[in-house]
Order: structure tokens, then C-alpha cells, then sequence
């Protein structure tokens, strides 16, 4: 069974727990997995923010509004 991508408002999401679970009571091995994935889940979160940031310029240049 193959694994859906998420969605950048999934990684959202999630990066929003991740927080909350941070500031509450987690033992060292608990909180080093979620910070781990945090910054996975933000590194994905600014790539597809990038590429978001791209295909708006591109089309304004198609438009001619840029």
C-alpha cells in the first residue's frame, strides 16, 4: 500500500501538534522523533511554499503584470 502525499496544509497541521506536543511533558527520546520530524515537515512546508512563490511569478510574467 503505497503512502499519500500530504498536502502542505496536512504538514500544517501536523507541524502544529508537533508544537503542542513539544510544550507539554515528553521524555528526550519522544521529543528529539518530533523535533526530527518538524523539520522535515517544515523544510517540505518551505519547498512547496518556493514553488507556490515560482508559479506566481511565472504567471504574472505570462500576464504581463510583473
Amino acid at each position: 500500500m503505497s503512502k499519500k502525499k500530504s498536502t502542505f496544509e496536512d504538514s500544517l497541521h501536523r507541524l502544529e501538534k508537533i508544537s503542542e506536543l513539544l510544550e507539554s511533558e515528553t521524555d528526550l527520546d519522544e521529543s528529539i522523533k518530533l523535533y526530527e520530524e518538524g523539520v522535515k515537515l517544515s523544510k517540505e512546508c518551505y519547498k512547496k511554499l518556493a514553488e507556490a512563490e515560482l508559479k506566481i511569478t511565472e504567471l504574472k510574467k505570462e500576464l504581463g503584470t510583473d
